[in-house]
């Protein structure tokens, strides 16, 4: 009981320990904001991305495209781990302004293109979420509202209107009349132009009938098209039907790795049945892989710096290490007369020693609480005073007009923070340990000299 008294009295009455205590309040603190920030950014890119993807994708990289795919999809759509499929021909297109309905559009522009089945699509993705006027109904997405007979278009957000200081978009109660002519090179199976001459470009105008919002770059890049359209569009819709990829959400309780190993068993039987079908060789090009490995460059590199980052902002805790060993330290050095009474009436070494450990996890554990609660109630607050920040001076963490992120990601995790919490003690009862050691050395002879005294 001893020890403890005494190393509560060590933290109360040595004024030097406060900063020991506050060196591990502050690591805490900015450690816990930092990792739960890049933390809850990570997992919304990752997620918003899943939400595009699907869970799984069969997929090729060449823009010719594959064939057979209806009967694939129609497969899989027979097996009771997958929920839905949905064909997707992915391509580049030049689209021009036809008409701007007022929408401040100008100008030709590269997009890339996708050609959907809207219904099916929106079993598999998030698109029956991300657009706004036909929300809930992507069957209607491609019917313009002013006129039912003209062929729809669905751009992003992005590309029509601009993002305000506070990144939100104003957007009309109802599209206006817009019009865009969409051009394509259009390829054959064997991947030359599918036509010749100065006529080697497939165009249709379509005209704005809804938007998407997918929270980030596909805002700003990617045309939504019906299918059939872009395949003429592509010269994938003559003959033999060609798509570019097909999107696979597993049900429920399907582990991802297993469904993908399950979709891509499916995917070599189906290739084998067909050897002898017309353009075959497309379909030995094709790949199967679940979400993360389909988006790895980009999930890889957001993961990366989020790693990156956490450990510098981890070695912080070497700095309280040191800070620790300088302060104890000190106290060692001016107590010693302490450890030769204690000495001389008993306590051993691994008394003195404990003494020490415990000063040094009562100024981990007060140091974390204090760090862990002024983090905890800096992140409740955090968009509020970034908020302030804006309305005082005019200042952003990130500018709302060209980032996808709205609020800053401030959910706790308490998993992570027990780990910050453990880890700052730990760096406490380390940087204590050499200065505990040499005191648990001392003999009491020493200490209490006259010379000493």
């Amino acid at each position: 009981m001893y020890k403890f008294k005494l190393a509560l009295r060590y933290l109360i009455k040595r004024k030097i320990s406060y900063f020991a205590v506050i060196a591990v309040a502050l690591c805490v603190f900015i450690v816990f904001v930092v990792i739960t920030v890049l933390t809850g950014i990570t997992a919304d890119f990752k997620g918003k991305i899943h939400d595009t993807t699907g869970d799984c994708v069969v997929y090729t990289k060449s823009l010719v495209g594959f064939g057979h795919y209806d009967e694939f999809i129609r497969i899989l759509r027979r097996q009771d781990f997958i929920e839905e499929a949905t064909p997707v021909v992915k391509n580049y297109a030049m689209v021009s302004i036809a008409e701007s309905g007022g929408l401040g559009s100008y100008g030709d522009y590269t997009k890339e293109i996708a050609g959907i089945e809207p219904v099916s699509l929106a079993k598999v993705t998030g698109f029956g979420d991300w657009i706004e006027y036909n929300k809930g109904q992507p069957s209607k997405v491609f019917t313009p509202s002013y006129d039912v007979n003209l062929p729809g278009c669905v751009p992003g957000i992005g590309f029509l209107f601009e993002k305000d200081e506070e990144g939100n978009y104003h957007t009309p109660a109802k599209p206006p009349r817009a019009a865009y002519e969409v051009a394509c090179i259009p390829l054959n199976a064997k991947g030359a132009p599918a036509k010749a001459g100065a006529g080697e470009l497939s165009s249709k105008t379509f005209y704005y009938s809804d938007h998407f919002s997918a929270g980030y770059s596909l805002d700003w890049r990617l045309f939504f098209l019906p299918l059939e359209d872009v395949q003429l569009l592509c010269g994938m819709g003559t003959g033999h039907k060609r798509i570019t990829h097909i999107h696979i959400k597993f049900t429920k309780g399907t582990a991802l790795n297993s469904g993908t190993e399950k979709v891509k068993k499916l995917w070599s039987d189906f290739v084998d049945t067909k050897k002898d079908a017309p353009y075959a060789n497309l379909l030995k090009k094709v790949q199967v892989q679940d979400w993360k490995n389909f988006s790895k460059m980009i999930v890889a590199l957001v993961e990366t710096q989020q790693i990156l980052t956490i450990v510098c902002f981890g070695m912080i805790g070497v700095i309280t290490v040191f800070i620790v060993l300088v302060v104890f330290y000190m106290i060692v050095s001016h107590k010693s007369k302490d450890i030769g009474i204690l000495k001389s009436v008993g306590a051993s070494g691994i008394n003195i020693l404990g003494l020490f450990l415990n000063f040094a996890l009562l100024i981990g554990i007060v140091g974390s609480a204090i760090g862990s609660v002024s983090g905890w109630i800096f992140l409740l607050r955090i968009n509020e005073i970034e908020d302030w920040m804006f309305n005082k001076f005019q200042f952003q963490i990130w500018d709302r007009r060209i980032s996808s992120i709205g609020d800053i990601p401030n959910a706790i995790d308490l998993k992570v923070l027990s780990i910050i919490i453990a880890c700052a003690i730990a760096a406490c009862l380390v940087g204590a340990l050499l200065p505990s050691w040499r005191a648990s050395r001392m003999k009491c002879v020493d200490t209490l000299a006259v010379t000493q005294l």
